[in-house]
């Protein structure tokens, strides 16, 4: 199974020739050759999990293509951690790369794929919502269980997406600004895990990064 139709998988190319076109000028993240790493990592048949980003880190050494998933621990991923430790008992980590999570069904996947240094949504009006979209109703259409985990205003956009028969877990966006208005506490991990379990799927192991 492929995330794009062929006619999807066109506009998709046309949008990175764009992206690099772009890279000439402007110093754009994620790395070229990192920006589908999410789609790449974490294929449609293992999806169990769609966590929801908005777009990539912005800043040098912090976008890796997945989304929350950085070179290092930006204050938004210390208040996934902080969650993280608190929900499932697990030991703060010592990186900010979430390979692990991808690695086990789980899409980090960011509505916008791209970026310019300095600029968060930047790319906003290139397109690519119009593709993530697609995803997320493959994804929904396909599957027959997935945890949908929706974090913040814009990634709750997608929930119309949705099929009813997905778990939708919802919360403020776990940024410095928002977290403390219904982030922590409302234990996504521990809740995707009873429903992968309900549903006769394995659950994540949320430890290992």
């Amino acid at each position: 199974m492929s995330y794009f139709s062929p006619t999807t998988q066109q506009q998709v190319n046309d949008l990175l020739h764009v992206i690099e076109t772009k890279r000439v000028t402007t110093r754009i993240f994620p790395e070229q050759s990192n920006v589908l790493r999410a789609l790449s990592m974490t294929p449609l048949s293992q999806v169990k999990v769609v966590l929801v980003g908005q777009d990539p880190y912005h800043q040098i050494g912090q976008a890796d293509g997945l989304a929350f998933s950085s070179q290092g621990i930006p204050k938004s991923l210390q208040n996934i951690f902080r969650e993280l430790q608190s929900d499932m008992g697990c030991e703060a980590p010592g990186t900010g790369r979430l390979d692990g999570w991808a690695n086990q069904g789980v899409l980090l996947l960011n509505r916008i794929l791209s970026v310019e240094e300095g600029k968060p949504l930047s790319h906003q009006d290139l397109g690519w919502e119009t593709l993530t979209d697609e995803i997320i109703q493959t994804i929904s259409s396909t599957k027959e269980f997935v945890v949908f985990v929706l974090w913040g205003a814009f990634a709750q956009k997608v929930e119309s997406l949705i099929d009813s028969r997905h778990l939708i877990i919802k919360a403020t966006h776990p940024s410095p600004l928002s977290a403390y208005r219904g982030f922590f506490g409302h234990r996504p991990f521990s809740r995707a895990n009873q429903a992968l379990i309900e549903n006769h799927l394995e659950p994540i192991d949320w430890s290992l990064l």
